[in-house]
């Protein structure tokens, strides 16, 4: 008996390895950019390797305002897109179940009756032409044994699907986190917008005050009068635009966090000037710390599945075999149903070999490899966007201390003017007209030093986030 065994054991072994063969090899693609990030310099020096990667920074470490910190919270906690991303995995996770259980015979308990009445005609005589059967069946029907893996392998491109829904909920959290932050960061830039409008309007109030008592006294000009009118009305449509930006911003934010901004939770103003808004960003010298991000994890998963549906594509080009197999009892009395004697059986196996399908298993076949081949592309595009990303936010980053250098010295060279135009003008030296030019240009360089601390910021959160940072805690 043994002997007989051995060479269906041997059978089976064989087929499950061609059912492996049938898979192509995954291997990752080579990552089509540098091996090292772009150098960049943030204090004169060389960047050097940290100690650690920024992917491994939790967000709570990364985020130092605690206002910020419960912005995040919020979201991660009410968002509609991050709760539909969720939910996706778990639709994800449920129809891997169902490819996972077509490998396994599904075994059913049946009972039934049937009563019939025959025609006289074909039973050829008046007796009782009314039968009664019933019976009570245990077994199981249409199982593939799945030799050359295409059911394996279409489980496993569910799998992969499912992990790919996992990875890109990552992702998303990790464009949600840094969408708070820069949401909160441009709130908080509008504010102060919006004060530095404000303060300029009241300053431009009085300018016009002074103004006009010296046109009174014929010391200025219409001219004098009409230029200071006009620099006001500008402040007050800037005031104006500020504050409905303000309010687009906090809706915005609203929109993120899935709820109302709480008041308390509203940036202070002269945020900027606060220290420790955020953490600096560690940013190592290797470029393969870019393939542990999220969506790149992503097009790996997806480019598995793709390899798997090829397995699956080229195991139908291959006999199929199922099974059918049920036992019980039958008997025309109830009573008598589990009596001795009345044991049914049924085995019935069935092998469907594919002869003549009009090309349509090739075409499938060819399907399947060229979604492979897309996926393949659509990996490498988005290993080149990650480089890409990566370096314009380095590029920035090596700039950022000399240009918030370079406006602050400004701001204090057009104060300094201001306030020399204004006492001229108070003494009669100058006309208004010289006061109100450098007082536009004080207050442009007050908003764009404002961009620019903004830009700082945000430079940092982008960093974080297309270095893969806000997925661990």
């Amino acid at each position: 008996m043994k002997q007989a065994l051995l060479p269906v054991a041997v059978a089976t072994l064989f087929l499950s390895a061609c059912g492996t063969l049938l898979t192509p090899k995954y291997e990752r693609p080579e990552a089509p950019i540098p091996t090292t990030l772009p150098a960049q310099t943030t204090d004169g020096g060389s960047n050097s390797a940290p100690p650690s990667d920024a992917i491994d920074m939790g967000w709570r470490h990364f985020v130092r305002d605690e206002r910020a910190r419960k912005l995040v919270e919020l979201a991660l906690a009410n968002n509609r897109d991050l709760r539909i991303a969720a939910l996706n995995i778990e639709k994800a996770r449920a129809a891997y179940g169902i490819s996972r259980a077509d490998m396994f015979p599904s075994v059913s308990a049946t009972g039934g009756a049937n009563h019939a009445k025959a025609s006289r005609d074909v039973l050829g005589t008046d007796g009782n032409r009314i039968s009664h059967t019933y019976t009570a069946t245990l077994g199981f029907s249409s199982y593939e044994l799945d030799f050359f893996g295409r059911l394996q392998n279409q489980a496993d491109a569910s799998r992969e699907a499912w992990l790919q829904l996992v990875e890109t909920r990552d992702a998303s959290q990790v464009s949600l986190i840094a969408q708070v932050l820069s949401g909160y960061l441009t709130l908080a830039a509008d504010q102060e917008r919006l004060k530095i409008a404000e303060d300029t309007f009241a300053s431009l109030q009085d300018s016009l005050r002074l103004t006009l008592r010296r046109h009174e006294l014929r010391i200025a000009s219409q001219l004098d009068v009409s230029s200071a009118q006009a620099s006001l009305d500008s402040a007050r449509a800037d005031i104006a635009n500020y504050r409905t930006t303000v309010t687009q911003d906090e809706n915005a934010l609203a929109l993120l966090i899935g709820t109302p901004l709480p008041a308390e939770l509203r940036p202070p103003l002269g945020l900027f000037e606060a220290a420790g808004i955020l953490e600096d960003v560690p940013v190592g010298l290797r470029s393969d710390i870019l393939l542990r991000r999220p969506d790149l994890r992503a097009d790996e998963h997806a480019l598995r599945s793709a390899n798997a549906s090829i397995g699956a594509a080229r195991a139908a080009f291959f006999p199929s075999i199922t099974l059918t197999a049920n036992a019980g009892t039958a008997s025309t009395e109830l009573g008598r149903l589990f009596n001795a004697g009345n044991g049914t059986w049924v085995f019935a196996p069935q092998i469907n070999l594919p002869i003549f399908t009009a090309g349509r298993l090739r075409a499938s076949l060819d399907q399947a490899k060229v979604s492979q081949q897309i996926e393949v592309a659509t990996y490498e595009r988005d290993v080149q966007t990650a480089f890409r990303e990566v370096a314009d936010a380095l590029a920035q980053r090596s700039a950022v201390n000399e240009v918030l250098n370079a406006q602050q010295s400004q701001l204090e060279a057009y104060d300094k003017s201001y306030k020399l135009a204004q006492l001229r003008y108070r003494n009669g030296l100058d006309s208004s007209l010289s006061m109100l030019v450098y007082q536009r240009s004080l207050y442009a360089a007050q908003l764009s030093l404002v961009s620019a601390k903004l830009s700082s910021q945000t430079n940092l959160v982008t960093l974080y986030k297309v270095l893969g940072g806000g997925v661990k805690e």
